[in-house]
């Protein structure tokens, strides 16, 4: 082992990785050789040897967290991190990285500030509430608001808004780790105002109201409108708080997309509380937004789950980057990813699949038949589920056609994940289908071609 760590590649190695990685994976290579001379009698070959743990020790330094290429057609992929930072949210995080930053100090007063006070005249700006405060994530935020509010409570939820969302996170879930009693009221398809007017009383910690951002129900149905529920609870002393999930500052509609409910409709309605996310519609980082009236923030801030679910300081600086950028609405589609991704033309999508068809065909070769085609992205995120956005992108199907399997479309999935940087398409129709809608820019285009040198030299493993 001693003269084959002295060998030039393995010395570079270990100027590279270190003497102990190397040696590590130098042992498991002769190991690996051992076993498989034994059985076929191969010679030792020290050139092959130095590649296998040239590529063991490349591997072991790749990040688990990685850069992807989404080519799914989902925008906001939960899987694959939600919603794409703006470049100023992006310097926003490394410039507070790179030192110390008055997270929670009061430059002004030369003492102790709040974390919350970068953000919160933001949210108020945007979202016409009293006031704001924020933790890690839109369930940590309901959560927190039923725990603060209705603890030892009963909280009356529609039948038809109790919902299940991603990672089997259900409402009465929440509510009972909240310690809140889960009152139902109307039925899965109907609620009227008098089923809320019947259960509430000295008991009643709440009203809740959540927005069904995942799915829809359709047909005979009916739901009791925001400005009435808020008029019921007022006149009753109640706190009425409504999830909006998703969550959008701005309305969709002006950019050619479906109305989606804004915290400021809701707090004009009437709504006490109202929560959502920060990294879905918005734009942003991972976070749960929560804004309302100023008595029932401070109760909110005061839980003592709020320590445990704050937001550290990179978040908050790129939240808070995210947030300026909706204070110029004339170019917020060109500077917000999320949108900008969102609003993308299909006829620019499409131009994009024919330029890129060829080189994309010949890195394939004979392996595969690369079409041009048109598809439909969706935006994810239990964000506007039913509704679906225009786009194009690259199939990749088998030569030889006949009966369509799984076989093919995974092994080319699983080549295509292997990649320096990998590229994640979807399997539809017995075809690996690459939606090009993320695929947004010149640099982001030209890293996906980066990808495919040497694509079919060797086969997925």
């Amino acid at each position: 082992m001693d003269r084959l760590l002295e060998r030039p590649a393995l010395r570079a190695l270990q100027s590279s990785h270190g003497r102990q990685a190397t040696l590590n994976a130098a042992r498991a290579a002769l190991e690996a050789w051992r076993t498989t001379a034994a059985a076929s009698g191969s010679p030792f070959e020290p050139e092959a040897f130095d590649k296998t743990v040239d590529a063991a020790l490349e591997r072991e330094a790749r990040a688990a967290l990685r850069p992807v290429i989404n080519l799914t057609g989902t925008v906001l992929h939960t899987n694959l991190g939600r919603a794409v930072m703006a470049p100023e949210a992006i310097e926003a995080v490394t410039s507070v990285m790179r030192g110390y930053s008055n997270l929670e100090f009061n430059l002004g007063r030369g003492a102790r500030g709040d974390r919350d006070d970068h953000i919160e005249g933001l949210l108020r700006e945007f979202t016409g509430a009293e006031a704001a405060t924020a933790v890690n994530n839109n369930a940590a935020a309901v959560m927190l608001v039923l725990s603060a509010l209705a603890e030892k409570k009963e909280v009356p939820v529609s039948r038809g808004e109790l919902v299940e969302i991603g990672g089997a996170f259900r409402i009465p879930d929440i509510m009972r780790r909240a310690g809140c009693k889960l009152v139902e009221v109307g039925t899965t398809n109907r609620t009227h105002l008098r089923d809320f007017e019947e259960v509430l009383g000295p008991k009643t910690g709440m009203v809740m109201k959540v927005h069904t951002s995942n799915y829809q129900v359709q047909g005979f149905t009916a739901a009791v409108p925001p400005a009435e529920l808020a008029a019921l609870c007022h006149s009753r002393g109640i706190p009425f708080s409504e999830d909006l999930g998703a969550g959008t500052l701005v309305d969709l509609t002006r950019w050619g997309l479906p109305h989606e409910p804004t915290p400021a409709e809701s707090v004009a309605n009437g709504v006490d509380v109202v929560t959502f996310s920060g990294d879905k519609l918005l734009g942003g980082p991972q976070s749960g937004l929560i804004v309302g009236r100023k008595d029932l923030i401070a109760r909110i801030k005061k839980c003592p789950l709020k320590r445990s679910l704050r937001l550290d300081k990179m978040t908050i600086a790129a939240l808070e980057a995210t947030l300026r950028l909706y204070r110029d609405p004339d170019r917020l589609s060109q500077r917000l990813p999320a949108l900008r991704l969102l609003t993308r033309p299909h006829a620019e999508i499409k131009a994009q699949a024919m330029r890129l068809q060829p080189a994309v065909q010949q890195a394939f070769g004979n392996s595969a038949v690369v079409s041009v085609m048109d598809c439909r992205s969706q935006i994810g995120s239990g964000s506007l589920p039913v509704d679906r956005l225009e786009s194009a992108g690259l199939s990749i199907a088998s030569p030889t056609g006949g009966k369509r399997t799984g076989a093919f479309p995974e092994r080319m999935a699983k080549l295509l994940r292997e990649r320096p940087v990998p590229i994640i398409g979807r399997i539809e129709d017995g075809e690996l289908r690459l939606d090009l809608r993320c695929l947004d820019g010149a640099e982001t285009e030209q890293r996906f071609l980066e990808q495919l040198t040497g694509l079919m030299q060797e086969p997925a493993r």
